[in-house]
């Protein structure tokens, strides 16, 4: 983790920088401490010709219901010099997202990670529970109980679920539905991903083609909707994203199965085209691409949920069919004269 050892703080609303960055610590410890992939890409990328790194933005994934939606988690940044930035709609998935820009405050010179370093974009989405069927509703309420959602930013940090577990097939009705609601109801407040500053970075990983090669290489699996790079419409943010790893769940039932965890992303925001001649030492990033396109967003989104999910329904029920063909030829064999 990065040292806490702040040359400079500054105060605003709601307490100080440096608690502001111990809760981003915290969080990216769970994080890192939950899903062991992601964990080795990052340590890999600050490995390399040890590269300082920076964070373009942290995701989180919410359930929008008595109180657990957006609002559970932004509150708190929000009260520490968060703005809402903007907004992305994804009807298909029931899914609602807003993105937060950071304080303004002073950034060293050669400042890095969360020590002091820019602080991170936040990105939040909420599952708008009451568009699903009843019965993923009954399921959802019943777990969420009223007030629960005041403690978000506790179980972000903590990695904690503040409802208890439901069993497999509770489970399994919501993922059919709605993968996004299934993975906010089995990983919680526990941040969905994070997305390194590619055009922050110095050495190797400043280019996406060495990026993607790299980590191919090293055996990593990317996310290749819309093709492994995306490219927002007007060209200026490019992103790419890793496949989230399958980890084991005991659920409530006593039934172990293996779910989508979080995943980890490079975004690099490119100059706008006023800034264009402006000499390299002078460009920051007011200067480049702000927000995030709807495109890139929907394809990054299928990192730890579409088909990623299903693959694992599709292999139980192909193995649970191959066990009755083999019953079925094994009977027919057995009753033969």
């Amino acid at each position: 983790m990065d040292s806490l050892d702040l040359p400079h703080t500054s105060s605003f609303k709601g307490g100080s920088e440096l608690f502001l960055r111990d809760v981003f610590e915290n969080i990216l410890k769970t994080y890192l401490t939950k899903n062991p992939t992601t964990k080795r890409i990052w340590e890999l990328v600050q490995s390399v010709d040890n590269e300082k790194i920076c964070y373009d933005h942290f995701t989180f994934m919410t359930l929008k219901i008595d109180g657990y939606g957006i609002d559970s988690m932004s509150s708190f940044f929000m009260d520490n010099g968060y703005k809402i930035g903007g907004g992305l709609d994804f009807p298909k998935k029931n899914l609602r997202g807003l993105w937060f820009s950071p304080p303004d405050i002073n950034i060293p010179e050669d400042g890095h990670g969360l020590s002091n370093g820019p602080l991170p974009r936040l990105v939040m989405g909420e599952i708008f529970v009451d568009e699903l069927s009843p019965a993923s509703q009954e399921i959802i309420r019943k777990y969420l109980k009223p007030t629960g959602g005041k403690q978000a930013l506790l179980s972000s940090i903590l990695g904690s679920l503040i409802w208890e577990k439901p069993t497999w097939s509770e489970f399994k009705q919501i993922a059919e539905e709605n993968e996004l609601a299934a993975w906010a109801f089995i990983n919680g407040y526990t941040m969905n991903h994070l997305a390194f500053a590619v055009h922050r970075l110095k050495h190797r990983f400043s280019e996406f083609n060495c990026i993607i090669q790299y980590l191919e290489e090293n055996g990593f699996d990317l996310n290749q909707d819309g093709g492994v790079l995306k490219v927002s419409t007007d060209g200026l943010l490019l992103q790419v994203s890793s496949l989230s790893e399958q980890l084991p769940v005991v659920f409530s039932d006593g039934v172990v199965k293996s779910v989508p965890a979080s995943y980890i992303e490079f975004t690099e925001r490119l100059v706008l085209p006023q800034f264009k001649d402006l000499p390299h030492d002078q460009i920051k990033e007011i200067h480049r691409r702000e927000d995030f396109a709807l495109n890139n967003a929907d394809n990054i989104l299928e990192s730890s949920v579409l088909r990623q999910m299903f693959k694992i329904f599709w292999f139980d029920q192909l193995c649970m069919k191959q066990k009755s063909i083999k019953y079925y030829f094994h009977s027919v064999c057995l009753s033969s004269p």
